[in-house]
This record gives structure tokens, sequence and C-alpha cells, in this order.
């Protein structure tokens, strides 16, 4: 077998471009409606939360969908799922703003959340495969960090054209930048060569999902993105309604916001490298309390205490998920695809779930119910994290 990608060759630095951009695609379609919601709302007649589903139809579809498209990566390999994946979800984007109604906005932000699947299903498991195990956290950060990067593209550009357009316009040049980004993935991402295709049977990969679920550290690694990402999409779902209809900001404004994705960019990238010093453990854990202390600061009345309650919490969600990630594919030392499969749909069922019921929680208890609510879950994800570190063999980072 071929020996594996090492920071310096031109092979890891085609493959970190590739899955970066890939990131990029991805999450810049997948939340390219979120910063458009409080024009949905104005411009379809939804309320908060019906047009939080704009987001919660593609997450959850594609949390649905992220097994299949591991299971099929096992198969076909993981290169040509992840390009496939990106070019076809981004040529649908092109599709979205010709919506007619908000019904069928979310059937096709449903449709691309499928097609989507394939990238944040397999980008692990290829950089576990290729990349050498020196390196693996370095290229994990940076891949984890270009998804922070795509998810804000996909907030700011639409975000920067309502100023001068209306949602739909703004939601076709996101889908344009998105497109070129896929584009590129296909061009530099090279062939996979320690790749080994396996057969596949609905009973053997039945059983690899539950043996890792019978893991009870790899069960908790499940369970704590469903509760943190569900949190950190909630509170960015619902916080342009608060800058908007609170602190009077205009739309871009208030999805300059957003810009606080940089401080998750920055925490992914140096959590590997943090973990390595200090242990996983106190880090996966130490990010939990970050986000839990910042949460309540959310509810004060002062823009400056609530744009920096989100920035610390953003800086503590993503070096909880740039920690846990990388421990679910340490941990899981067969099966590595389904592992990344599961941790990813769990990921995003918390972002659909959460994110449709906190609508719920913030249209009939406004703003600080919201904000008492997440942090509520933020505990629970302490907790969470906690319980990883007493229960599952720590990873060398």
């Amino acid at each position: 077998m071929p020996a594996p990608l090492r920071r310096g060759d031109p092979g890891y630095r085609r493959a970190v471009v590739g899955l970066v951009a890939a990131g990029l695609a991805t999450f810049s379609a997948m939340y390219s409606t979120q910063a458009l919601m409080p024009a949905l709302s104005e411009d379809l007649h939804a309320n908060p939360a019906q047009a939080a589903l704009t987001v919660s139809s593609a997450t959850g579809l594609l949390a649905l969908t992220i097994l299949p498209a591991s299971v099929l990566s096992e198969r076909f390999g993981r290169g040509r799922v992840i390009v496939t994946s990106a070019v076809a979800a981004t040529l649908v984007g092109l599709l979205t703003p010709l919506a007619p109604s908000l019904t069928w906005l979310v059937v096709g932000r449903g449709l691309q959340g499928v097609l989507l699947a394939g990238v944040p299903a397999t980008a692990m498991a290829w950089l576990a495969e290729e990349v050498d195990g020196a390196d693996l956290s370095s290229a994990m950060g940076l891949y984890v960090a270009g998804t922070t990067v795509g998810g804000l593209l996909g907030r700011l550009i639409p975000a920067g054209v309502l100023e001068f357009a209306n949602w739909r316009v703004a939601l076709a040049i996101s889908a344009v930048v998105a497109l070129a980004c896929a584009g590129l993935t296909a061009a530099v991402l090279p062939e996979q060569r320690r790749f080994v295709a396996k057969p596949l049977t609905i009973a053997s990969e039945t059983a690899a999902v539950l043996r890792h679920w019978r893991n009870p550290g790899l069960a908790a690694l499940f369970i704590l993105p469903f509760v943190l990402m569900g949190t950190f999409v909630s509170l960015y779902n619902y916080l342009a309604y608060r800058l908007i209809g609170v602190f009077g900001l205009s739309p871009a404004l208030a999805g300059a916001v957003f810009l606080l994705y940089l401080c998750g960019t920055a925490s992914s990238a140096y959590a590997g490298r943090l973990a390595g010093r200090l242990g996983p453990g106190p880090v996966l854990v130490g990010g939990a309390l970050l986000a839990l202390a910042a949460l309540p600061l959310a509810a004060v009345p002062v823009l400056p205490v609530l744009l920096a309650a989100t920035a610390v919490f953003t800086t503590g969600f993503f070096t909880v998920h740039a920690v846990a990630s990388g421990w679910v594919g340490a941990l899981a030392v067969r099966d590595r695809a389904e592992a990344s499969g599961m941790y990813l749909s769990c990921y995003y069922l918390g972002s659909s779930i959460l994110g449709y019921a906190s609508g719920m929680v913030f249209h009939g208890a406004g703003w600080p119910g919201l904000v008492a609510w997440l942090t509520a879950l933020s505990g629970l994800g302490v907790a969470v994290a906690a319980y990883v570190v007493r229960r599952a063999s720590p990873p060398t980072f």
C-alpha cells in the first residue's frame, strides 16, 4: 500500500485545498438561507420557525442521507462521492431562487441537503485514510476551518446582497460562489491511493453502526454534537431577528454578525495543537464550558455584550467540534466511514430538530426564553463532554 501523505508533499497540499474547497461549497450552500430568514418572513409571510425550515430541511435531510452516502463511499471511493455530491448540490442551488413559494423553497432546500451529504459524510474518512497520523489533526483542523469559512460566506454574501437586491438575487449569487468552489474541488482533489473497497450488505452496515453505538465513548461522541450543534444553529438562526427588531440594524449589518464565525475558524485550527499539549479531554470539556458560560450573557440587552457572548460561544463550540470529530476517527479503529457518518448525522439532526424547536420557543417565549432554553441545552452538552472524557480512550493529537 502507498505511503500516507505527509505535510510538504504535493499530494498533501492538493488534498487540503480540494477538501477545504469542498467544505466551502458545502457549507456555503447549506446555510445560504439562514441570513435571509427575516427577509423570507417579510416577503413570504412566515413566522421565524417556518422560515427556519429552509435551513432545517437542508440539514435534516442531509443528516438522514449521510450514512447512506458514507456506505456508498465504502464501495465507490470517497473522492468520487465528494466531487459528485459537491457539484450536483451546488447545481441544484442555482434553481432554489426560482421557488414560487416558501413550500417549494423548503422542498428545493431539502433536495439540496440530500445531495450535499456526500461531502461531510466522507471528507474526514478520506483524510483519516490518506494522511499520515502525525499530520492528521492539522489536516482535519484545516478542513473544519474551511467549513466554518464556507458557513461564513453562505451567510455574509446573501446578507450583503440584501442591501441592493431581494432575497432571490442574494440566494442566486451565493449559489454561483458555491458552484465555483465545487469546481475547484473537482479540479484539484487527488485520487485516493490507500482506499480499499469493501462489499456492501445491509446486515454488515447495520452491524457496524450498532457496534459503534454499543461503545459508550463513541455513543457519547454522537450525542454531543446533536446537543451543541442544535444550540449553535439555534442561536444564529434567530439572532438576526434580535439585531434587526430590537437594535435596529439593517439586514446587511445584522448579517455581518456571522463574521464571528472567524472565531470558530481560528479555534478549529488551534484546538488540535492545544489538545496535543494539554490532552484532548481538558480541551473538549473546556470548550463546552466556555460555550455554556457565554450563553446567559446573550440575554443582556446591550449590543456589545450580545456580540461578545456570541463570539465566545462560537469559539467554545468549534473547539468542541474540532476535538470531538478527530476523537471519533481515532476511536473507531474499523468502519471509520460509518463512525464519521453517524457523528455527522447526529450533528445535523441536532441542527434540524433543535433549530426548528428553538424557533417555536422563540416564537412563544421571546429572546429571554430562547436564551434560557439554549443555556439548558449547553449545560447538557457539558455533562456529555465530561462523560466522554471518563469513558473514551483519549486519541493522540
